[in-house]
């Protein structure tokens, strides 16, 4: 097999292609042949060693990916060779095969493709966590989704239609704000070159979003949340603008508002029914066509440092996905 080495985190500059010995899967594990991976954010800090987990070296980066089982470990009893499957493993993705606990592995019902398979469980599973479960949106309500071209962004763009909600997509320039309206939004921000909170107000005639939906963090947290309608949600999904926000704890006060963290993995190990469920309703949508992985480009497994340079300049609209060939 090959894979991408990680045996110095100091940036993908430093990541390796390299033959590597094909691994046996151990007691409760699959061996996958690796169709497609994607690439997420945390992926990027994990080779920068500024992700909260710190694999041991050398590792493997890739933590979404969809293949086929070739091989099953003693104990593994709903797995098979030759099933197709995704899986968010954390680590191994960027790679042609890994043996992956089967515990984190799903059956792909048919016709789901492999593409979209490798693009799907992180950002829709985190996205359906946030805004279902966690803001527990309901029909008629207004979420705002910062950073709403990205590959979270587009998918809380999708869910939030599924579950009857309107949605204000925020998003950097005007070809970004266009994606997001041909994928439902109703109402687009450009935030370079409009006032955040001068839209919002205008949009909900003052009233503010119910929900906020925020991946991005950074500047645009503050001004969000001052927006936000009473009894709003704010999910804190991630800090892809680089700083983590310190919101002014008053602002909660006022607006009678709840800042609400979002941990899917988290969610996904010590709720594991739970998430099952969420999975299978999202695989559903998926059949009716009301939800779709927005997928940028298709590179070569062996182009991985051009996809990492392509998302370091966040010039990635939805996901890009890794394909070996």
């Amino acid at each position: 097999m090959h894979a991408w080495l990680c045996e110095n985190p100091v940036g993908p500059e430093a990541l390796q292609w390299k033959a590597l010995p094909t691994p046996e899967p151990r007691a409760g594990e699959v061996r996958v042949a690796i169709k497609a991976a994607s690439l997420n954010f945390p992926d990027l800090l994990i080779v920068q060693n500024k992700y909260q987990m710190k694999p041991p070296l050398p590792f493997v980066p890739g933590s979404e990916f969809s293949g086929v089982v070739e091989a099953v470990g003693e104990g593994v009893k709903h797995l098979e060779p030759g099933m197709a499957v995704a899986s968010f493993g954390g680590l191994g993705g960027f790679a042609t095969q890994v043996c992956v606990s089967a515990s984190l592995v799903m059956p792909l019902p048919p016709g789901f493709a492999f593409d979209d398979a490798a693009a799907f469980l992180c950002t829709y599973g985190t996205t359906h966590h946030a805004l279902i479960d966690r803001a527990a949106l309901r029909e008629g309500e207004t979420v705002l989704v910062l950073g709403a071209a990205g590959g979270v962004g587009t998918a809380a763009i999708q869910i939030a239609k599924a579950a009857g909600a309107r949605v204000i997509a925020a998003a950097s320039s005007d070809d970004k704000c266009a994606l997001c309206r041909q994928l439902g939004a109703d109402a687009t921000i450009n935030y370079a070159s409009a006032s955040l909170r001068d839209e919002l107000k205008a949009l909900t005639d003052g009233k503010g979003p119910d929900v906020i939906y925020d991946p991005v963090g950074g500047d645009l947290a503050e001004p969000a949340f001052r927006s936000i309608a009473w009894r709003g949600r704010y999910l804190v999904i991630g800090f892809a603008g680089g700083s983590i926000p310190a919101l002014p704890l008053n602002l909660a006060l006022l607006k009678g508002a709840s800042i609400v963290g979002v941990f899917w993995g988290e969610f996904a190990k010590r709720e594991p029914a739970n998430n099952a469920r969420a999975l299978a309703e999202l695989a559903g949508w998926y059949a009716q066509g009301k939800i779709k992985p927005v997928i940028e480009q298709r590179l070569a497994m062996q182009e991985l440092p051009r996809a990492f340079e392509l998302m370091g300049q966040r010039k990635v609209r939805g996901k890009l996905v890794l394909e070996n060939r």
